[in-house]
């Protein structure tokens, strides 16, 4: 690129790699030879001397750049230990297939003799050709299971990968630099800095958790504006694939053709890989085949949805839902120097540095999706390998731009085959512009929807037409693109000759109201929790937010006519009573089923208010808050005795596994072995020469209160979970496309009538299992000495009732 003077048109980040290389390897070089010299050598030393300078140089950078553009804060930076365990760890990498490709060039130039070594001579030709081919389809895994098969190297460990990282990071920080573009008259030296800096983080409070004082590398905010431009750039790896998935058939084998496929995601917890291993294939065969029937379900970019979104944000985003493109404006420093004037500008500029940051994080993740929307945007289709979480819930391999993702994602994509939309597909189809609408229209009977619609049809068909530049009807959903792709379906349906024989790719949701409490109130068979969760038939949804709110309101309503006087509570009622609604208490209620704390509760709670924004001073919006949380919790806690009578007795079975340095495991309905990750960790230090590291190993205690509070709801996850591979599974064999997100099933339009019953039958036949039972037995053949305590009281709710629920999954 530099020979042809086409260095310019480089994406950004490799313009900076240009730079840096060249100082990067000769300050690696000259540290080797320094190395080589020296009689006492560094721990790292000898590792350093494994590869040539130029290799390492491209590692360090192409490691540390990858980190920093991942990081979550979106400020560019990466905690220094671990950029150092990558690094090191990389280098490790390459250096043992180097060595495999040596060796085996060694053998097979030398002239043996004999037909043992001839034979063995073939074989490593062989064996080379494989791990050049796993190589270069970046197979890299399975190419390093066969080079340690074939040579024997020891393992260099995480205190040395550490060691040598750390190294090659202090090397880097010494030779990479950038330039500042900024007008200069030629008399004015030229603003060169680090490209990158080692900093102390000081302590601080995110998420209500304190995290402690740590280093970091972060990256200047040269090199860091240029994140966004690049991210369309980037490589990603796990795209969809063209063509159908491998048949999942083991641990490994499955998904990806060439890429490592692996059937669960254990972040390298051993207890939970053993597990799956140890289970016969015959037993996991519905999760196989659950897996394979998401896979094969064919997408393709909806390509006027497409446009619609790269307009919007060509002109800057900030509107249908899509990050703003600008910065919010810094406050300016105030002309007095009065301390709490100072002071209260000090929070406001971090403030609005902070929020700054998330903007940036933000647009780098847009970028990513529309990247992948534009690269795969002329494909007639392609698909999505899934792969589960420890729960067993399904999610797509590929981590940008799927159907679990967001409004953009979902609105972006639509499935490669179409259907002829019938009758009942005409109303389905209205029924779901209206729940994507949103605003409270999704809480209308189907009959109310499909009215709603009728009557605005002129905005349909306009948003249709003229997306960007009409009337932009659509914008104001609550999920703005996935409404538009529902405009432009409906409309063309309503302008052909025939509506019913219109064809139509869009996928129609029916999500599970709550689906958490459905599952606990199933489980009791407990009727009250049952009706409100529409497992009973009604005429119109039933609705829990709206229930909880309306209970807390009345309390509120209550405490803010007592005396404040006498009653603390009754001013903070007052101020709380004007802003109770559905939206306040929704969250809560949504998490309290999958073991929200009272800290959690009230940090949501939180930010609800200050999206009102009518409390301004913070120690009052703090006091309300906690006010708003304890009454919120006690009308759960009022209307959900039975689920809360399950929970508690499943957090005593884990604490009682737990107390016995066990980790909680059980069997998943569709025979998934689930094993908890949570141990305890210990820390250790390493001394290097740019600062002392604390590395965490995990134990061999188990984290007794992390494996009681979680137990529930992952419990009621590998339920969930159990309950959309069973729909898959019969949905496939019925004919119909499925694609599935948690508890939100997925179909062609005509086909929704089918799959609801399909999906209620399902559930029948699941809560026909003696499930908390079958847990008990399983627990109590695990671990004989212990004396569990027996399965909770169940109601008198017969869950064949949800058959004739029009609103259990709506």
């Amino acid at each position: 690129m530099l020979d042809r003077k086409l260095a310019p048109s480089l994406p950004y980040v490799k313009s900076l790699f240009l730079g840096w290389f060249e100082p990067l390897r000769d300050a690696i070089a000259r540290d080797q030879e320094v190395q080589r010299r020296k009689r006492v050598k560094h721990v790292y030393a000898k590792y350093l001397l494994l590869l040539p300078a130029d290799k390492v140089a491209v590692i360090v950078m192409h490691k540390m750049m990858g980190l920093l553009m991942s990081s979550k804060d979106g400020g560019g930076s990466v905690r220094v230990v671990q950029a150092a365990h990558c690094i090191g760890e990389a280098v490790e990498r390459e250096f043992k297939v180097q060595t495999f490709f040596q060796k085996t060039r060694k053998k097979s130039a030398s002239k043996t003799q004999g037909e043992n070594d001839q034979a063995l001579e073939k074989e490593q030709v062989k064996c080379r050709k494989r791990v050049k081919s796993l190589v270069r389809r970046r197979k890299l895994t399975e190419a390093q299971k066969i080079v340690q098969q074939e040579i024997e190297l020891e393992e260099w460990g995480t205190e040395a990968q550490v060691k040598l990282g750390t190294r090659l990071i202090e090397l880097l920080l010494d030779s990479a630099f950038v330039q500042s573009p900024a007008d200069q008259t030629p008399e004015s030296s030229p603003d060169i800095r680090p490209a990158f800096k080692h900093i102390l983080r000081q302590p601080i409070i995110e998420n209500g958790r304190l995290k402690k004082k740590h280093w970091v590398i972060e990256c200047d905010p040269l090199v860091h504006e240029g994140f966004e431009s690049t991210a369309r750039h980037v490589e990603i790896p796990y795209l969809p694939m063209l063509v159908p998935p491998k048949k999942w058939k083991g641990y490994d084998t499955g998904g990806y053709l060439f890429l490592p496929s692996y059937i669960m995601r254990t972040h390298g917890v051993k207890d939970q890989k053993e597990a799956i291993k140890s289970v016969p294939r015959k037993q996991l065969r519905k999760v196989f085949e659950a897996l394979d029937t998401l896979g094969s379900t064919k997408w393709r970019v909806n390509r006027r949805v497409h446009d619609a979104v790269e307009t919007v944000w060509s002109r800057g985003g900030g509107i249908a839902g899509l990050v703003d493109k600008g910065n919010i404006p810094l406050p300016e420093r105030p002309e007095s120097d009065d301390p709490d004037e100072i002071q209260i500008w000090k929070w406001s500029l971090k403030k609005a540095k902070k929020t700054n940051r998330e903007l940036h994080a933000e647009r780098c993740d847009t970028e990513l999706k529309l990247s992948v929307a534009r690269k795969m945007r002329e494909e007639d289709g392609f698909y999505y390998p899934h792969n589960l979480d420890f729960r067993g819930r399904a999610y797509p391999m590929h981590p940008h731009l799927s159907h679990l993702g967001s409004d953009l994602c979902r609105g972006v994509l639509e499935y490669a085959e179409g259907r002829p939309l019938g009758k009942s597909g005409l109303r389905w189809l209205k029924i779901h512009l209206a729940n994507k609408y949103g605003g409270g229209i999704e809480k209308l009977s189907h009959e109310g929807k499909v009215a709603f619609v009728e009557n605005q049809l002129p905005d349909v068909f306009d948003s249709a037409t003229n997306p960007v530049d009409g009337n932009c009807w659509w914008m104001n959903a609550e999920d703005p693109f996935q409404c538009l792709a529902a405009c432009m379906d409906l409309s063309d349906a309503l302008k052909s000759s025939s509506p019913q024989c219109a064809v139509s790719h869009l996928p129609i949701h029916q999500d599970g109201s709550c689906n958490g409490l459905q599952h606990y109130a199933a489980l009791g068979r407990d009727y009250m929790g049952a009706a409100a969760v529409n497992l009973v038939p009604g005429e119109k949804p039933a609705d829990i937010y709206s229930e909880i709110a309306a209970r807390v309101l009345d309390v509120v309503r209550e405490d803010s006519m007592k005396d404040p006087a006498t009653n603390p509570t009754a001013s903070l009622a007052r101020v709380l009573v004007d802003q109770v609604d559905r939206k306040l208490v929704k969250q809560t209620v949504m998490t309290s089923v999958y073991g929200v704390t009272y800290i959690g509760a009230r940090q949501q709670i939180t930010k609800r208010l200050q999206e009102k924004g009518l409390i301004t001073d913070d120690k009052l919006l703090y006091e309300v808050s906690c006010y708003a949380t304890r009454v919120t919790l006690d009308a759960l806690g009022q209307m959900f005795q039975s689920a809360r009578g399950i929970m508690a007795w499943l957090g005593d079975c884990a604490k009682m596994i737990g107390s016995e340095n066990h980790p909680v495991k059980w069997t998943s309905p569709v025979g998934l072995p689930v094993v908890q990750p949570y141990k305890k960790y210990k820390n250790y230090m390493i001394r290097t020469s740019l600062q002392c590291l604390a590395l965490r190993r995990e134990g061999d205690a188990i984290a007794l209160q992390r494996q009681k509070a979680a137990f529930p709801p992952n419990f009621v996850h590998s339920l969930d979970s159990s309950h959309m591979m069973m729909t898959a599974i019969a949905c496939k064999k019925a004919g119909l496309h499925f694609a599935g997100v948690h508890d939100s099933f997925w179909v062609h339009a005509c086909d929704v009538d089918k799959m609801n019953q399909i999906l209620r039958e399902q559930f029948v036949e699941l809560y026909s299992m003696p499930i908390l039972e079958n847990l008990l037995e399983e627990f109590q053949a695990s671990f004989p000495p212990l004396e569990f305590p027996p399965c909770p009281p169940q109601g008198d709710f017969d869950v064949r009732e949800v058959l004739a629920s029009t609103y259990f999954f709506n």
